[in-house]
């Protein structure tokens, strides 16, 4: 899978928790699209388009130390 796809999938786990109607089911698509998101920056660094030593480090953050190589 590409990261597109994984952050595809986070957005529509983000609409399904808008649209739920109690709280552990919104919980649960929360939860799953933090999961999601977690796997496009997994994917991210498998790429090479983060670097390994700043993979804690926010998408934001990791673009400005690539800069500043």
């Amino acid at each position: 899978m590409k990261q597109s796809d994984f952050l595809e999938n986070a957005e529509n786990c983000a609409q399904m928790a808008e649209q739920a109607t109690d709280e552990p089911t919104r919980n649960r698509y929360k939860r799953m699209e933090a999961g999601w998101r977690a796997l496009a920056e997994e994917q991210d660094w498998l790429e090479g388009k983060i670097h390994p030593h700043c993979k804690s480090m926010s998408m934001h953050e990791n673009a400005a130390h690539e800069r500043r190589r």
